[in-house]
Parts: C-alpha cells; structure tokens; sequence
C-alpha cells in the first residue's frame, strides 16, 4: 500500500541580503511539519530555495559592485548553507534562475494564460514600491511611503506591460477562501484577504520594461521580462516538474502546506490561486501564514544594527562538547518562545534564560541525573508504573494535537511540563535514599526520556538522537553545557 504524500514548502527568499533569523524563523517551523509528517510515515516533499530575479536583487548587486547573476550565486549558496546549518530536512533547493528546472514551468504557464486569454497589454501609470516588488493603490500609500517599507520612496511609474486579468478570478477565489477549500491559517488572515478582495482589487502586470529590470524574457516580445511574482510563485510546481508533467508533479501536486510570512499573503492567497485556476491547476490546501521577528522590541533594520544573523547565533552557542547545541537552541527559543502566527521578539537576554532554564537545566539535567542514578543502582528494566505511562501518554496525545493544529510552541510547553513532572517525581521519591523504589523511579524515568526523545524528533532532532542513545546505553552526555557567563551582546 502506498503511503500518503505529503507537500511544504516554504517562501523563497529573495537574494538582495544574507538570511536573517525571519527565515530562519519560518524555515524551521517548516521543518517541524515536514519531520512530524515523515514520522507518520507519509511520503513528505519539503521544498525551499530563492527568489533570484527583479529590481531588489539588480539593485543590490549594483551596490556590491558585482554582475547581477555572480551576486545572486553568492546569495543562494548562503540560503542552501542556512538549511544545513539549521539542519533542515529539505527534499530539494529550486532556485528562479535556474533554465531548466525552473523556466519551462514559468513559459508553459504563460502559454495557458495567453490561451484562456488572460494576458493584454496596456500603458499604465501607477505607484510602485521597490521593496514590495509591486504596484500599490492609494490605500496602501501613507504618507507617500508603503506601509511595509517605510523608509523606501514610492515611485511613480508609467509604462507598457502586459496584465493578467485578476479581476476575473476574484469572484470565485472569495467563495474558495470563505468556505476554506484554501485554509488560510490564522483566521485572522482569512479575514485579510476577504476584506482585499472586497475592497477592490485591479488586475496585476505581469511584465516589466526589460532595460531597467531583470528576469526572463517574454516569450515574443525582447522589450519586456517577467515581473517577479509572475517568475517566483511557479516556483511550487516548477521544482516537482509541471513543465513536463512530470511523476512528481502528478504525484504530489497539490500542496499541502505553504508556508510563509505575512506581508506576502495577497500574492500566495490572491495571485497564485488565480494563476492556477487560469491554467486548470490544482489549489493548495493550506497557507500558514507566520509573523515578523522583533528584536529588543524594535523591527530589524540594518540602520539600527540589531539583525540577527543565524549562522552567528548558532556557532555562538555550539561547543566542542556538544556540537548540535547551538542549532537546537536556535530551533527551541524560536519554537517556543514566539506564538507560531503572530510576530515574536528576540533578545539575547530571553534567549539564554531559555537555554539555561530549560534546555541545560530542564531536558539536559534531568537526562545526566537519570543516567547517573541508573548507574548507581545497577539499573535493571522494570516495567513502567501506571503513574509514568499515564503522564507520558497524556502529553505525548496533547503536544501531538497541538503540532498537528501547527501550535509548536504548546506542543513544546507540554513536552517540558512532561520533563518538569519527572524531575517533580525523581525528588519525592529520592531513589537515593530509598533501595526498593529506586529501581522502578529510575526504570520509569527512562522509559519516560525515551518517549520524550520521540516527541522531540521534529523539534530538536539532533538533541532527540542524543538522548535516546544515552537511555539505551546509559552513557552520561551533555546536551547543552551551562551559560556561566551571558552573552547579552553579539559577537
């Protein structure tokens, strides 16, 4: 029998910067899923990769003083060297540049809109937002500056491009949205695009002039290049072979999972629905839609100097003693400290009380005192008491129901509430003092750390093999050495 398939994707960054702990962020969240989804035994396909072309990219490579596509190389190497760094489960890295894997995709999706005569051309004069890589209507311009990229001029720009008909499709992807044939999670966000939608939304160019942007060319026409979002949101069915209805397209297709941050929800619950429905494609069944990242209580900027770099974050918390220690500390802080939908703060100050609290004094201590005692006592495997099987078994069906709603932060809360209540169990029973019980205390400790090491696979996968090697062996290891001294500021 067949397993059930499984689809996630993540966004794809654009690479006019080095990764950020923002994607870090919604890249880890994504593997959760993807790993939790592999534990059920489903056939899971985990895409990530960049978004390569357009104005953001041109741009930055111009101030670097590099050629657009050595700058864009530099950029995608680091995004492949996050998800490994990260130690994410990604079955494969799509980039937008890419001639043969991505561009048939892109061309034969053209092809279908032009053939269900959803391309025109026309002049257009409008205001554009660089940093967007979009038009926007005079809802969206306070102040003469976009919402979302405030310190960036608006832009007024007249030219010819070619459009494609949005407006025919919104009628039927508000039914689609409101009666959940896209779950759009949270509902807040439901809510968003419904309101868009009803307040009126103009069809969408779908070319730029070629003499000031960068991207494919227009097939037939050498003035004009694909606009970015035309190129990047093909990018879901390009990697898995929609261009020649491959396997793997019937074979996966539609998408389960898309995740992504909120400032790009009008294009995955709007644009590329409509896209789709042009072409007779297969909706995707969720968008999960996550927040921004804060630091110290401020949105990062690179003019305030407080972006957090996660290659930095992880090596400074990794040891020679215990290597995975500073990737899953970044997995956990980002995990549980902010709520999965809304946006979250960073500080160093919350992220090393987390790190000493819960990882090297929680899951960390009571492993090594666990090992410890069943080393004193000449443990021998006893079966579990009916106290031990009931609280592993309860936070193992609660924290499993809060991963699958993608509550990751709950599903961790009561993992720890699991490892709180064994440490609680360990100090009423004082094994060390007591002979008769501490065989039973210890046997049910450990077969409680098994069970934990299983429900912290998705989470902390590396940490998960650490402990489950140290209960089957009863070799003392360290997870995560204590912060003696903190390390409040970067660097």
């Amino acid at each position: 029998m067949s397993k059930n398939k499984f689809y996630i994707t993540t966004s794809i960054p654009y690479t006019n910067a080095p990764p950020h702990i923002g994607f870090a962020f919604e890249i880890i969240q994504a593997d959760v899923i993807a790993r939790h989804r592999r534990s059920l035994k489903e056939d899971v396909f985990f895409l990530t990769g960049t978004d390569e072309h357009g104005l953001k990219t041109l741009r930055a490579a111009e101030i670097a003083g590099k050629e657009v596509m050595q700058f864009a190389d530099e950029m995608s190497d680091k995004f492949k060297e996050l998800a490994k760094i990260l130690n994410i489960s990604n079955d494969d890295f799509i980039r937008t540049t890419d001639e043969k894997r991505h561009l048939p995709a892109v061309y034969k999706l053209w092809e279908e809109f032009k053939k269900n005569g959803d391309i025109y051309k026309k002049k257009y004069k409008g205001l554009y937002c660089e940093g967007c890589e979009s038009f926007k209507t005079e809802k969206e311009v306070v102040g003469g500056k976009c919402a979302l990229h405030p310190k960036m001029d608006i832009k007024e720009i007249e030219e010819e491009n070619y459009f494609f008909r949005l407006s025919k499709y919104l009628p039927e992807i508000k039914k689609i949205i409101k009666k959940g044939k896209i779950k759009i999670i949270p509902r807040s966000k439901k809510n968003e695009i419904l309101g868009m939608i009803k307040g009126g939304l103009d069809d969408v160019s779908f070319s730029r002039a070629k003499e000031k942007y960068w991207g494919w060319p227009v097939p037939g026409d050498e003035n004009q290049v694909f606009y970015v979002w035309q190129d990047a949101l093909p990018n879901y069915i390009s990697a898995i072979g929609y261009g020649e209805n491959s396997k793997n397209f019937k074979k996966y297709w539609p998408a389960d999972v898309h995740c992504i941050g909120k400032d790009i929800i009008k294009f995955h619950a709007i644009y590329w629905p409509a896209m789709l429905m042009s072409a007779d494609i297969q909706l995707p069944k969720e968008i999960f839609v996550h927040g921004f990242i804060n630091v110290d209580g401020q949105k990062m900027s690179k003019s305030l100097g407080n972006v957090i770099d996660p290659f930095e974050l992880v090596k400074k918390y990794s040891s020679a003693s215990s290597p995975q220690a500073g990737t899953d500390a970044v997995r956990y802080y980002l995990l549980r400290e902010i709520t999965p939908t809304e946006d979250g703060d960073f500080t160093y100050e919350k992220f090393e009380q987390r790190y000493n609290s819960d990882l090297a004094g929680g899951i960390g201590n009571l492993l090594a005192r666990t090992v410890t005692l069943a080393k004193k006592t000449e443990f021998k495997e006893k079966k579990p008491s009916v106290k031990i099987k009931k609280e592993t078994e309860k936070a193992k069906k609660e924290s499993g129901i809060f991963l699958e709603e993608f509550k990751f932060n709950d599903s961790l809360k009561l993992i720890w509430d699991l490892i709180s209540f064994c440490d609680k169990y360990i100090n009423e029973e004082k094994p060390w003092e007591n002979g008769k019980s501490a065989l039973q205390v210890v046997s049910d400790v450990l077969f409680a750390l098994n069970k934990i090491s299983y429900m912290l696979e998705p989470f902390l996968p590396e940490t998960a093999k650490k402990i489950k090697k140290s209960v089957e062996k009863k070799e003392s290891v360290i997870l995560f050495p204590r912060l003696e001294k903190t390390l409040t500021k970067q660097g």
